[in-house]
């Protein structure tokens, strides 16, 4: 098998650069034509790129925008790197080799990293929503204000003898590790490569969540809960490092938007799950459902996924020594204590400066108007998502509707289906706009390549993800307000999964292109943000739908999400890139 993987990927000397078979002489038909797509350089995710402390100015001046790359009419032959010096743990265990230029994957090698990767990233949320709720009256006059929830939150809390607000703590604290965990997951994958953080995360998640089946008191279950929400949630940030690690700008959208299916499916796919469980065997066959499927990403993480990052630093660099002295041993001499103690003292702060302070100081990337505005725009689209999904559960239990636990889950679908078409067109779509716009405005550099700008993704596509899915919003509100046959607001849905994965996939591969040499950092600066909203939506959803109704809380979200969408999209596009080279004047790429 892992001299299969070694012989396709080998083929790519045979086949065009861009991982089809036209031939060298095809491709070069296309370039002189000038019909070809131009390709941007590979960017290098070197261990300085994601995590280094944010100086406030730097005389080194980073690329301002990405470049187009020419097709190449020579062969690439992959440089393997054999398998007694392969990085990671357990990585000569890798089925798929570990190459020197990981953008020199074959398509097929890329695609097979990039589906490993959504199904990993699909762990954390599904465990946010997998608690499911259901509202149900005990009498028919019952007002919807005194309704109460079955299923797996209220049996915990009847099983631990707590109120159901401390059981629902074990869903806010979990989405809180959510947020917080990955700054540190982003900093040490930039030390210790990608595939060590996916395989030491996805241990404790499993571990975790068998402790959280286990459970015999509350306290041990939240504790549990918070572990295994932070250990999962390394793949938010990691995973999108490892698209920006193997695909080149021209395709990372495409590659982006299906990898964002993992994340977005997560906490559609749990209320289905969480649902049938519960009903079948109880609240602690979540957890170990969970457990189970950690344990298997474990495996196939294990043996399929290699690393991917190409440069490391170590995580204490030597000073005053060259390459020529690194290796060298030194004189033997005789070294005062109070010497011996300070050296020790100095390499322990650089340890705690680089383990924990340097993670928490990629939340100050959110000072440059570039990244805040990307990330707050997908954002608001997250927390909506959240707060949509507490109001499928409570208003399609009740009556007019009265579903089942199961069909409530399946009213996930909708939504779902409109992730899976938005992924499969939106990134593609995206790609090809920001090409266009290359063209349009002229911009080549002096070899005549392409000069490509990541706010050039906010166009046509942006804007119409913008209208439909605050659209959708006010849509699902009013129809299910009403009690409106439930197909009518199952169709909202769809169109919501489909705008707001729009702003989603484009908001996270503009920032790998922002932030390109520190790209797992700009996610992890948009995981914790995004997971701050949702933490919030999924806690106050519930009393402010019994207050004021589905149909005000959806119009309000709804008018907030289409204003915010309009700023954010108009002021990139007068400013961005403005704001984009002040932003790189202020970056130091060491």
């Amino acid at each position: 098998m892992v001299q299969e993987f070694e012989k396709e990927d080998l083929k790519n000397g045979t086949q065009g650069t861009d991982g089809s078979d036209r031939t060298p002489s095809e491709e070069k038909r296309e370039t002189l034509g000038h019909t070809n797509r131009d390709l941007e350089p590979s960017h290098t995710h070197s261990s300085s790129d994601a995590i280094d402390p944010i100086p406030v100015g730097g005389d080194e001046e980073p690329p301002q925008e990405s470049k187009s790359r020419a097709l190449s009419t020579k062969s690439h032959t992959l440089s393997i790197v054999p398998r007694s010096q392969r990085r990671g743990i357990l990585g000569k265990l890798a089925i798929i080799p570990e190459v020197e230029k990981p953008h020199d994957y074959k398509n097929k090698t890329k695609w097979i990293i990039t589906a490993i990767t959504a199904c990993s990233g699909t762990a954390a949320p599904l465990g946010s929503a997998i608690f499911f709720r259901k509202f149900k009256c005990e009498h028919p006059l019952q007002h919807k204000s005194d309704l109460f929830p079955i299923a797996a939150l209220p049996q915990l809390a009847a099983d631990f003898n707590v109120t159901p607000t401390i059981g629902n703590l074990t869903v806010a604290l979990y989405m809180l590790s959510m947020a917080i965990f990955p700054l540190w997951w982003s900093s040490f994958s930039e030390t210790l490569g990608r595939r060590t953080i996916y395989l030491v995360s996805f241990a404790l998640f499993t571990i975790w969540n068998i402790g959280a089946a286990l459970s015999t008191s509350i306290g041990m279950l939240i504790v549990m809960r918070i572990l295994g929400g932070g250990a999962a949630a390394s793949v938010q940030a990691v995973g999108a490092g490892t698209i920006a690690d193997i695909w080149e700008p021209k395709e990372r959208g495409r590659a982006m938007g299906i990898f964002y299916l993992g994340p977005l499916m997560g906490p559609l796919l749990a209320p289905i799950i969480g649902g049938l469980l519960t009903q079948a065997w109880g609240w602690r066959s979540t957890q170990w459902f969970q457990a189970i499927y950690g344990g298997v990403l474990f495996f196939i993480l294990t043996f399929c996924l290699p690393e991917t990052l190409e440069r490391r630093k170590p995580l204490v660099q030597a000073q005053g020594l060259t390459n020529d002295t690194a290796d060298a041993r030194p004189p033997l001499t005789r070294v005062s204590t109070t010497k011996s103690v300070r050296d020790n003292t100095r390499k322990a702060i650089m340890v705690f400066k680089r383990c924990i302070i340097d993670p928490l100081s990629v939340l100050g990337y959110l000072r440059f108007p570039a990244v805040c505005l990307t990330v707050y725009l997908a954002s608001v689209a997250f927390g909506c998502l959240y707060i949509l999904n507490v109001s499928i559960q409570k208003t399609f239990s009740i009556s007019p509707y009265n579903f089942s636990v199961s069909i409530v889950g399946l009213l996930y679908i909708p939504p779902s289906a409109g992730y899976v078409v938005a992924s499969i067109f939106g990134g593609r779509w995206s790609d090809s706009i920001m090409h266009r716009e290359a063209r349009l405005a002229g911009r080549f550099d002096e070899s005549g390549k392409l000069i490509l700008q990541p706010e050039d993704r906010l166009r046509e596509n942006a804007w119409l993800g913008a209208i439909v899915f605050p659209g959708a919003l006010i849509w699902y509100g009013w129809s299910a307000d009403k009690g409106i046959h439930y197909m009518v607001p199952m169709v909202a849905n769809f169109f919501f999964g489909l705008g707001s994965m729009i702003i989603f996939a484009t908001s996270t591969t503009m920032l790998t292109e922002f932030l390109s040499k520190r790209s797992s950092s700009g996610v992890a600066v948009n995981n914790f943000v995004r997971n701050i909203f949702s933490c919030v939506g999924g806690i106050v959803a519930e009393p402010v739908i019994s207050a004021i109704g589905d149909g005000w809380l959806f119009t309000i979200l709804g008018i907030w999400a289409w204003l915010s969408s309009v700023i954010v999209i108009w002021a990139m596009r007068k400013y961005g890139p403005k704001w984009r080279a002040d932003m790189n004047k202020n970056l130091t790429y060491r």
